[in-house]
């Protein structure tokens, strides 16, 4: 029989007890205890609402009723591991392949990101024969072993770089070694992965694949300029890897134009292997690579079964077929074209105004805005960026940052935000680096006069 419920610094009390110390909440200093949600909405122990903008894993909005439907019906009839025959699994594998090029026409069904990730590694080096992986500075691709290690994001703080790990700069022409003043970036940056292909070949490595977000997140929220996967790709096929486009995050109509984020790039780009997590299940633990048939048969060769416990369910399969149902019947990919825009041009009016925005960068609901203390050196104002996120939480927003100076305000809502979601948050932002810029304008005053 389930208790009554805790109150909120009891069950803080319990988690630090109980739970283990790196895993962090959001807002540690004063954490927010959620009880429910529905759509874009979240609502604490006091039926306080707030405003999430965090939570790209809640894709199609909070327990929406037609996930819940979903997943209660199956739930009533089957689950069940892959290895009988079931509609749910095939039904859902030729969905998404409408959603995909021609090639990528394999599917392997896991329950997270970082298991995706994980096979996909297998995949491209079990095809390749090779070992090595080239990733970008700053990435993050799942928390187990294999990925810690392709995670510079991670690696750093740990036991360093393998030697099977090379890391390229990040595609940034904001502020990174490559800007918008550049005469060609593109060529530029994928120059960077070329010279590092050539230097690995020097000391007789060889590359298995590129492997990269296709809008590095947690890197900043950085939108790669258009061409520079196929650049990237013709270098990485001519020395004989493969490239793996990261969609855990980015994917399923977020960017508004395109259903996968590395159809940004251009038409005449198709990665070899996709992976796909976080969204995909609207909260249920789903995931899944897709590839091509060339590379799914050669991993069959080696004649070891590639069997997931959970994976392809029929619970899980029937969500996602749910999740892309919504999608389509509420239009969310245009939608978040139409809202993130808007949003785009609320922010980009706040950065005429406030000199502390430097930078608002994105595509449909997966946006950026780069806050710096200086407009020439762009030094990152992460204690600011703190502070405002901090403020917009007391506001009844809730807001991440993120990017190497975690000064990055990182805007990846539930894909039913609205108009109205979006002047609100704006507004708010307005508001709150008014006071902020009035305070320092007020503490310069006072120091003159003394």
């Amino acid at each position: 029989m389930r208790r009554g419920q805790r109150s909120r610094q009891e069950t803080l009390s319990l988690r630090r007890q109980l739970i283990g110390s790196s895993c962090k909440l959001f807002f540690s200093k004063d954490p927010v205890k959620i009880v429910k949600a529905k759509g874009q909405y979240m609502y604490d122990e006091t039926g306080k609402q707030y405003l999430d903008c965090i939570n790209n894993v809640a894709h199609v909005g909070h327990c929406h009723p037609d996930i819940v439907k979903a997943a209660h019906e199956q739930n009533q009839l089957l689950n069940t591991n892959s290895r009988y025959l079931h509609d749910n699994m095939v039904d859902y594998a030729e969905r998404l392949s409408k959603t995909l090029p021609d090639k990528l026409c394999i599917f392997y069904f896991l329950n997270s990101g970082s298991e995706a990730n994980d096979l996909a590694l297998r995949l491209a080096r079990q095809y390749t024969k090779h070992e090595d992986v080239i990733v970008l500075d700053h990435a993050y691709h799942g928390h187990l072993t294999s990925l810690i290690d392709i995670s510079p994001y991670k690696f750093r703080n740990l036991e360093g770089q393998k030697e099977w790990v090379h890391v390229a700069p990040v595609p940034d022409t904001y502020r990174g070694l490559y800007r918008e003043d550049h005469k060609d970036a593109v060529t530029a940056y994928a120059g960077e992965v070329k010279n590092i292909i050539e230097q690995a070949h020097q000391r007789s490595r060889k590359i298995a694949a590129f492997f990269v977000e296709s809008l590095p997140s947690v890197g900043g929220q950085i939108i790669p300029p258009a061409g520079y996967f196929q650049k990237v790709a013709e270098h990485v096929h001519k020395a004989g890897g493969v490239f793996i486009a990261d969609e855990i995050q980015v994917g399923f109509g977020r960017v508004g134009k395109h259903f996968w984020a590395f159809q940004l790039q251009g038409e005449d780009f198709i990665p070899d292997i996709v992976t796909m997590g976080k969204p995909i299940g609207n909260g249920h633990p789903i995931a899944c690579v897709a590839t091509t048939r060339e590379i799914a048969e050669a991993f069959a060769a080696t004649g070891v079964e590639y069997f997931n416990t959970f994976g392809g369910n029929p619970v899980s399969c029937a969500i996602g077929l749910a999740v892309l149902d919504v999608i389509e019947k509420e239009h969310l990919q245009a939608h978040a074209t139409e809202v993130g825009n808007f949003l785009m041009k609320l922010l980009e009016e706040q950065k005429i105004k406030h000199p502390i925005i430097g930078d608002v960068r994105g595509s449909g609901l997966f946006i950026g805005v780069d806050l710096i203390k200086d407009q020439a050196e762009r030094t990152p104002a992460t204690a600011e960026a703190e502070y405002l996120i901090t403020r917009l939480k007391e506001e009844g927003i809730l807001l991440s940052t993120d990017g190497p100076g975690r000064n990055v305000l990182k805007f990846k809502p539930p894909m039913c935000f609205s108009m109205e979601d979006a002047k609100f948050v704006v507004d708010t932002i307005d508001k709150l680096l008014t006071d902020m810029e009035e305070h320092v304008n007020h503490q310069k005053t006072s120091t003159c006069s003394t």
